[in-house]
């Protein structure tokens, strides 16, 4: 009932972010707080991004960009690590169904080139399976590093012989090109950092810390962050006499 109250309010505002990117952190401890293993929390985390999935095409949020592995996880245990990449690949097997039934097309940022055969064919033959969808773009953040991304878009820079670029130019050489910078950012689990993520798109988005970890994260919990947003003056360097002087 409070989901179903919470969401008719968000509609009702339509003031839906084009754009939330969300930093999936806390399934670790989620699962040692349970006396299980790390790995399990990734597992029941997996039903976190379902719902997510679900509750943003249901309110209209048109691009939704999820942090599911950074460069630096690969520093993580090797017993971790292959638990993910082969969690990776059959929340896919399992879940392409759902994907194309509401029409979600997915897209890659981050380095496939990193991961291991199986889950790189997963992330390829996903993406082109949804490539014709209309939907909501889902972009995975994958084996992705924000300060990689900007030192690669500088390289193609040098490369194309170009003097100089302006920022609008600058965020065409980027992974998320073609998407508009996230207007909201969610992170779960409490901690107060970006950990490199998409490092030069969120210059200006607004940001939600929960101390949910991400397993216990609800679509309840989605729509409140939405709630937050919508009820937040985005000045852009402005005064508040200057945005509302522009909405009258």
């Amino acid at each position: 009932m409070e989901t179903d109250h919470l969401q008719k309010k968000v509609e009702d505002s339509g003031k839906i972010p084009k754009h939330v990117a969300i930093i999936m952190d806390g399934n670790g401890r989620w699962a040692m707080k349970q006396g299980m293993d790390r790995v399990n929390g990734h597992v029941e985390g997996v039903n976190s991004v379902r719902d997510v999935l679900e509750i943003s095409t249901d309110i209209g949020v048109e691009h939704l960009t999820i942090y599911v592995f950074s460069k630096e996880n690969w520093k993580r245990p090797e017993f971790e690590v292959n638990s993910l990449m082969s969690l990776l690949v059959s929340t896919i097997a399992k879940e392409i169904n759902s994907l194309m039934e509401r029409n979600i097309k997915v897209s890659l940022i981050g380095e496939i080139k990193d991961l291991p055969e199986k889950a790189r064919r997963s992330i390829i033959d996903i993406i082109s399976e949804t490539s014709n969808n209309t939907g909501m773009t889902l972009q995975l953040a994958i084996s992705y590093s924000g300060r990689e991304e900007i030192i690669n878009a500088v390289n193609s820079i040098i490369s194309s012989g170009v003097d100089s670029v302006t920022e609008d130019e600058f965020s065409k050489y980027l992974y998320t090109a073609e998407l508009p910078d996230p207007e909201l950012l969610i992170r779960t689990g409490g901690e107060f950092r970006v950990s490199n993520f998409l490092l030069w798109q969120i210059a200006y988005t607004e940001f939600y810390i929960t101390d949910i970890l991400w397993p216990e994260f609800t679509k309840t919990d989605f729509l409140k962050a939405i709630h937050s947003f919508q009820n937040r003056e985005r000045r852009f360097g402005k005064t508040s006499a200057q945005v509302i002087g522009n909405n009258n």
